[in-house]
């Protein structure tokens, strides 16, 4: 394996950090070097393996920025409290990456980077549900191949999904707004399953329905499934939104395909695993007017055999949180994880992040997923 090529920023830093992929924008850079750390930043692209990233942590290093491609685990954070790390951060809202208990065990302080990726995630989400529905990336195709020969009653028709039901498996915040976003935009009705009950959604889409009826149209319908099942059978769209752990991975699995609607549209944009992805791959296979987009995939980034075949599936290369604002966000937010924990900051650990991406910032650690365990204070100002 070649070795990876490392460049370094503030070498006058007297806390080394390293970062293991290049990072949008400046604002997190900022925020260590504000710290004092010296930051040396991996410009590979391809994902970095456990020995290597060991390598880099090498004898002495105070924290490190990783990624959600790689294994953060006990090997992993063992050496990084050999080397007198104490401060570790994904740069992603997600972590089922993250082996959290070692990290405790080994006295690290794990943060990620919630509260940028709501809106962009769900954007995504809309946007896949739509160019699956209207055919888009099949359309695409074939006008670049010079196919088109002129415009045709039956070219690529499409499903209209205006005032059909829209179905949620996960109604947390990026669920939620995904949701009111199909049912404000396109005013559809809507059907969640969720463990728990989302009653500011509920009361959001009631008070909508409420504006509706005032002015002479139709009201909507928002309400929480007993089943996944329930959901799968009534909406003509379905969108995951679900965490990945064991409960999760396959909750979509051929069985459950089977209760959706024939022409219906299958949408995941949440963790690859939580998709039978070689049963998602017969089914389109089997029914050609079912259509998916999908952002993640099970055992990325290669995909199940037969999938890049398929024209009634949508696919893009996890991109979901790929916006500028949000990108850049995410970096800030990691920085600012390690930053405030080298600081010897308390953790914000609260819903509102955005103070974090502005001039003067909280001092505070924005979130730390195991402040409790570890006994770091929570932010009291």
């Amino acid at each position: 394996m070649a070795p990876k090529k490392w460049e370094t920023q503030n070498p006058s830093g007297t806390k080394r950090i390293i970062v293991t992929k290049e990072l949008p924008g400046s604002l997190w850079l900022e925020r260590l070097i504000q710290a004092d750390c010296r930051v040396e930043v991996c410009t590979a692209t391809d994902v970095l393996e456990v020995d290597e990233i060991k390598a880099a942590i090498g004898s002495q290093c105070d924290a490190a920025l990783g990624q959600l491609t790689e294994n953060w685990g006990d090997a992993l954070f063992a050496a990084l409290k050999s080397a007198g790390g104490t401060a570790y951060s994904n740069v992603a809202v997600g972590y089922n990456n993250v082996d959290v208990a070692a990290a405790t065990k080994h006295g690290i302080p794990v943060g990620n980077t919630p509260g940028v990726l709501t809106e962009t995630t769900a954007q995504m989400a809309v946007a896949l549900t739509f160019a699956a529905a209207r055919r888009t990336g099949e359309a695409e195709r074939f006008l670049r191949a010079g196919k088109y020969k002129g415009w045709l009653m039956t070219l690529f028709l499409g499903e209209l999904l205006w005032r059909k039901t829209v179905g949620i498996i996960g109604a947390g915040r990026i669920g939620a707004t995904y949701g009111r976003m199909m049912v404000e935009g396109h005013k559809m009705n809507l059907i969640y399953y969720d463990l728990y009950p989302n009653p500011e959604l509920e009361d959001y889409i009631a008070a909508y329905a409420d504006f509706l009826k005032s002015r002479g149209e139709e009201p909507v319908i928002c309400r929480r499934a007993d089943t996944v099942e329930d959901v799968l059978q009534q909406a003509d769209c379905v969108s995951v939104h679900t965490v990945l752990d064991e409960s999760t991975h396959h909750l979509i699995n051929a069985e459950r395909l089977n209760l959706m609607k024939a022409n219906a549209v299958f949408v995941n944009t949440s963790r690859g695993p939580v998709v039978d992805e070689a049963a998602l791959v017969a089914h389109c296979q089997k029914n050609p007017n079912f259509r998916a987009g999908l952002d993640v995939y099970e055992d990325e980034p290669d995909m199940k055999p037969g999938l890049v075949d398929l024209d009634n599936v949508v696919i893009v290369p996890h991109i979901a949180s790929a916006t500028r604002w949000t990108r850049e966000g995410m970096a800030t937010l990691a920085a600012s994880n390690v930053a405030g924990i080298l600081s010897g900051f308390p953790a914000w650990n609260r819903p509102d992040i955005l103070p974090f991406l502005e001039e003067d910032p909280p001092k505070a650690a924005p979130s730390i997923i195991n402040a409790d365990e570890l006994g770091i204070p929570i932010f009291k100002g």
